[in-house]
C-alpha cells in the first residue's frame, strides 16, 4: 500500500487535518507540492462537534455532526483515524505531522518527535501560552493511541531563524534576552511556501526583494531577500505587528501597565483583552470578519475605522520592511483576506504608490495572480498552503533518520 501522511493543525476548539500521499521529497524552491488526498476540519470541539472532509477535487465526501457534549480532540483524532481506515483507497497511514507555533531558538527545521523534543517544546509554552498547548495536545494523544506511528513537528518560527541577529533582538538587558525574550516571528510555514511558489509565478522576484503579506484572522508581513526572511512584523509573540481579527498588534508596553494599574485588570484579563477583544473586533465593536466589516462600512463609522486602521498599519509596516530590504521588487498577498478581499489589496496598493506600485483594477477584481501593471514593482496574489509545507518537511525528516535533534 502507498504510504500517506496525516497533517494536523490544532486550535483550542478546532482540528484541521489533511492527508497527503508520500512520494519523493519536493524541495521548497521547486514550487511543487505533495499530492493531497483529503482536506478536513473539525469545529466545535469540546461541545457539539462538526466534521467536514473534501477530496482532492474539492468535493465534500463527509459531513458529520456529533451531538454529544465533551467531544474533544482525542475523540476527533480517533474518528479521523477510523474514517481514514474506511477510505484508505490503497493507502496506509505512515506518519503524522504537526504545525507547532513555537520552536524557540533551537529548532530551525522540522524534527522527528521523541521524548526529548516533546519536553523541549513543553518548556516553550510560556512563550506562546495561547497556541503552544493546543499544538502539543494532539502529539501526546497520537503517541498514546498510536505509539508506533512516527510524528514530525514543523514550526512557524523556524523560517525566521536565519534572520540577521540584529533583526531578532530587543533593546533589553542581556539577562532578559538570555531568558528567550527576543523577536521570533511567526507564519513561517506560510512564508516558506510563498518563497517556494515565487519561482513558479515570478522567477525574477524569487531572486529579488519581496514583502509577503499574510493577511487573515492572524496577520503579518515578512521581508524576503532571495527567498529568505530578513525581517517580519511579529516579534516575541503572535500579538505583535499588524492589527488582526481579535489581536491588537503593535502596542506601547506602557498600555499594559495602564491596564494593570489604572484599570485594575489582572494579567489574565489583560491577556484576554489584547488577544481576543481587540483588533478588528475591538475597533469596530461589530466583528472580526473583514467580510462583515466591508458589508457594513458604508453606514457604520466604526466598521470603516477598523478597516482604515488595518490598511494604514499595513502601509506603515510595509515601509519599514522596504527600508530593511533596501528597496522593493514585489509584494505578495496571501491568507484569507489577502487572497479573497480585492478591496483591501486595492487600498494597500494605492497607499504604496510611492514605491512604484500601479494597481491593475481588472486583474485585482479577478484575483490575479498578477494585479499590477507597468514596469515597476509587481504585486501578486498567491494562495498559501501551510499543510503542504508540513508534508514536505515530514518527507525531509522521515527520509533522514538523523533529524531527531536541533
Amino acid at each position: 500500500m502507498i504510504p500517506a501522511s496525516l497533517v494536523l493543525n490544532a486550535g483550542s476548539s478546532s482540528l484541521k487535518f489533511q492527508v497527503f500521499e508520500r512520494g519523493e521529497a519536493v524541495e521548497p524552491g521547486e514550487g511543487g507540492a505533495p499530492r493531497r488526498l483529503y482536506r478536513g476540519l473539525f469545529e466545535g470541539l469540546g461541545g457539539a462537534a462538526h466534521m467536514i472532509v473534501r477530496d482532492e477535487s474539492g468535493a465534500v465526501v463527509a459531513d458529520e455532526r456529533f451531538a454529544a457534549d465533551g467531544f474533544g480532540h482525542e475523540e476527533a483524532l480517533r474518528h479521523v483515524a477510523a474514517w481514514l481506515r474506511d477510505h484508505r483507497s490503497g493507502h496506509r497511514l505512515a506518519a503524522v505531522g504537526h504545525r507547532v507555533v513555537h520552536g524557540g531558538t533551537n529548532y530551525a527545521a522540522p524534527v522527528r518527535i521523541d521524548d526529548a523534543v516533546l519536553a523541549a517544546l513543553e518548556r516553550l509554552v510560556p512563550l506562546a501560552p495561547l497556541h503552544q498547548p493546543h499544538n502539543l495536545a494532539p502529539i501526546r494523544i497520537v503517541r498514546r493511541l498510536f505509539p508506533d506511528l512516527p510524528q514530525v513537528a514543523c514550526f512557524d518560527t523556524a523560517f525566521h531563524r536565519a534572520q540577521p541577529e540584529v533583526a531578532q533582538l530587543f533593546a533589553l538587558p542581556a539577562e532578559v534576552a538570555d531568558r528567550g525574550v527576543r523577536r521570533y516571528g511567526f507564519h513561517g510555514l506560510s512564508y516558506a511556501f510563498i518563497a517556494g511558489q515565487l519561482s513558479a509565478h515570478a522567477p525574477a522576484l524569487a531572486a529579488g526583494r519581496v514583502v509577503a503579506a499574510h493577511l487573515g484572522s492572524g496577520a503579518s508581513l515578512c521581508a524576503l531577500a532571495r527567498g529568505r526572511s530578513i525581517a517580519t512584523t511579529m516579534g516575541f509573540s503572535a500579538l505583535d505587528g499588524l492589527p488582526m481579527g481579535t489581536r491588537c498588534g503593535s502596542l506601547d508596553p506602557g498600555v499594559v501597565f495602564y491596564l494593570l494599574r489604572e484599570m485594575r485588570l489582572d494579567a489574565d484579563e489583560a491577556e484576554r483583552l489584547l488577544y481576543t477583544r481587540s483588533g478588528l473586533l475591538g475597533v469596530s465593536g461589530l466583528s472580526n470578519d473583514m467580510r462583515t466589516l466591508r458589508a457594513r462600512a458604508a453606514e457604520d463609522r466604526r466598521a470603516r475605522t477598523a478597516i482604515d486602521l488595518f490598511v494604514y498599519r499595513i502601509g506603515r509596516e510595509l515601509g519599514s520592511l522596504v527600508a530593511a530590504l533596501g528597496g522593493i521588487d514585489g509584494l505578495v498577498f496571501t491568507g484569507g483576506i489577502g487572497e479573497n478581499d480585492p478591496a483591501t489589496r486595492a487600498e494597500v496598493l494605492r497607499g504604496a504608490a510611492w514605491a512604484g506600485f500601479r494597481l491593475d483594477e481588472a486583474a485585482n477584481a479577478a484575483g490575479g495572480p498578477r494585479i499590477t501593471a507597468g514596469s515597476g514593482p509587481q504585486a501578486y496574489v498567491i494562495p498559501t498552503d501551510e499543510e503542504a509545507m508540513i508534508a514536505r518537511g515530514m518527507g525531509e525528516v522521515l527520509d533522514d533518520p538523523r533529524r531527531t535533534a536541533p
